[in-house]
């Protein structure tokens, strides 16, 4: 099989490979930028899943982990981190309950609640140590997922702090910024909702040391508002969503998918990186279920288990396609899932493959 001019050779398709150059950019980059703007930065683990980034990522200068569920944070806390914000409204139940007791023997945890029923079943399942637990009360600020409306986070907070939660500030995660053309004034609007967030725990007594957001589409737009915690995730790979966005470029897509073309049917290219692959995320207004590092034009069109169906955008007369058996480097839509789908990630430096790293949180959804 011939490689591109950029791929290793000796590996097996289909396969996840990090640009360990692009990733080290990557990651010092946004450091920069939180340090520039002066905030933390508490970077999304669930986009990576793995323990080496996530050494990188605290050695640039992020201050600790953020992940999506309890067996993230007991990933990286048998790891030695010990700074973890679960951002996700949490049903605390006996199970949990136990799990996050053993997390707060070694981290300093963080956890959300959106709700009544929530924050109450937090205090009732931890009992006297859930004061050693960090609360940040959700704000929907436009996304219409989860949250309280900003005006009502100060009753929210409340009402956990009188039922014995350590309260200390507001979140939220402005997801409608996934769209084109939106970033900047979805962080306009976040802006203003955690603003009225803020004022709103002040208003009950309780000052917002904390107040967490940020998405990477909309980070670059967030001076001058509240935030003073960041919580990026996708930066740090990269991929076909934020290309289309406009959030990043070429130059900074650090993981892709190893290819090899297995057809030419019917004027097509396919490739043997299928959804099992690369995931099978398609925002509505996404040109493809995902690019082509090397050939901008080439979008993919259809995805099966194990096929990837590519329309080539040849000009008239020509053939530009590759040919069979040649390997080429795909952009997944959505990173996060498709990082999930794998055991490991080999890192390369150029054509050199200089470490393979396992995708330790792989599957970690309780």
């Amino acid at each position: 099989m011939r490689p591109t001019s950029d791929s290793p050779t000796g590996l097996n398709t289909p396969t996840l490979v990090v640009d360990l150059d692009v990733l080290d950019r990557n990651i010092s980059a946004m450091a920069k930028h939180a340090d520039s703007t002066g905030v933390r930065l508490r970077p999304h683990a669930k986009t990576h899943k793995c323990i080496e980034i996530a050494r990188l990522q605290i050695a640039a200068g992020a201050r600790g982990l953020t992940v999506a569920t309890v067996s993230e944070a007991e990933v990286f806390a048998a790891e030695g981190f010990d700074d973890i914000f679960i951002a996700y409204p949490l049903w605390v139940d006996q199970d949990k309950a136990r799990r996050l007791l053993t997390l707060l023997e070694n981290v300093q945890l963080t956890i959300g609640v959106e709700s009544p029923e929530g924050a109450h079943a937090v205090a009732a399942q931890l009992g006297p140590p859930a004061e050693r637990v960090q609360v940040l009360v959700e704000v929907d600020s436009g996304h219409h997922r989860t949250g309280v409306l900003p005006d009502n986070a100060g009753a929210l907070a409340d009402m956990a702090g009188q039922a014995g939660l350590n309260v200390q500030g507001v979140f939220t995660f402005p997801g409608h910024s996934y769209s084109p053309g939106s970033p900047r004034d979805v962080a306009e609007q976040e802006s203003a909702a955690l603003s009225a967030a803020a004022d709103s725990l002040r208003g009950v007594g309780i000052e917002p040391n904390v107040v967490s957001g940020g998405s990477t589409p909309s980070i670059k737009f967030s001076g001058g508002s509240p935030l003073n915690e960041i919580r990026p995730g996708v930066y740090v790979f990269g991929d076909a969503q934020q290309l289309e966005l406009g959030t990043c470029g070429t130059d900074e897509i650090a993981l892709t998918a190893l290819a090899t073309v297995v057809s030419r049917a019917h004027g097509n290219v396919v490739l043997d990186s299928g959804s099992k692959v690369l995931g099978a995320d398609r925002a509505d207004w996404a040109s493809g279920y995902g690019l082509l590092l090397d050939h901008p034009g080439a979008r993919i069109t259809a995805l099966s288990e194990h096929h990837a169906t590519v329309k080539w955008d040849d000009s008239p007369g020509a053939d530009t396609r590759p040919a069979i058996g040649d390997r080429v480097r795909v952009v997944p839509n959505h990173v996060c899932n498709t990082v999930n789908l794998a055991d490991e990630l080999v890192v390369v430096r150029g054509r050199e493959i200089v470490d393979r790293w396992s995708v330790a949180a792989r599957g970690a959804n309780t």
